[in-house]
């Protein structure tokens, strides 16, 4: 008996090393990417903005290639109104395809735009710029202040940002889709939408809550 007991005690011994030492699962959205997305804001369970106004989307965008590969075709500095592509830092400011960086898809699922939730915002990015640029990777930053409650008011909302793949097989990364097609035709564009059009990223998501 006492030699029994023992055995269990070197099997349970055994057990916990191997659970301890054993490798992180990965999670289903950190598919090892030539592109990672990180956002900065919102982030997850934020009450951000006033109004519906007011509230940011912040990325950063690192891609294992450069700079021309990236699809980026230079900075800019945009808005609404008089400052829709205009000098010094000219880009054109609609729901749809961004012209600075014709890669990129950021859906939100309470958007009153276009197609909805399917709508690629892209083109609402104001600020976009180049953070680091060597001859293997290229960071880029992107940012939107929310300036209309085009998006809910007093709701919860979700936000999902991804890279489109290069689709045409040019080596660039400027295959972003002006509108998401609805994959599973559910009327609504989730996850599983953007992974059906094909990403060269991870996806980044935040759920948040929009002020009244």
């Amino acid at each position: 008996m006492e030699a029994y007991t023992r055995h269990r005690q070197r099997l349970g011994a055994a057990i916990l090393a191997a659970v301890l030492f054993m490798p992180a699962l990965a999670s289903a959205d950190a598919d090892d990417q030539p592109v990672e997305i990180k956002m900065f804001a919102p982030g997850n369970g934020d009450h951000a903005g006033i109004a519906g106004r007011g509230w940011f989307v912040d990325l950063a965008i690192v891609y294992d290639k450069p700079i021309a590969g990236t699809g980026f075709t230079g900075e800019q500095l945009t808005g609404p109104g008089v400052h829709n592509n205009v000098p010094p830092m000219p880009g054109t400011f609609s729901p749809g395809v961004d012209d600075r960086l014709p890669n990129l898809i950021v859906l939100a699922d309470t958007t009153t735009l276009g197609a909805g939730s399917c709508q690629n915002l892209a083109n609402l990015f104001n600020l976009t710029g180049v953070t680091n640029v060597d001859p293997m990777e290229t960071e880029i930053w992107d940012t939107w202040i929310v300036g209309a409650p085009n998006f809910g008011v007093n709701t919860a909302s979700t936000i999902l940002v991804a890279v489109a793949a290069d689709l045409n097989g040019d080596g660039i990364y400027n295959d972003a889709p002006a509108v998401v097609p609805d994959a599973d035709g559910d009327g609504v564009c989730t996850k599983k939408d953007l992974k059906a059009f094909g990403l060269a990223s991870n996806i980044a998501q935040a759920k948040f809550f929009i002020n009244p």
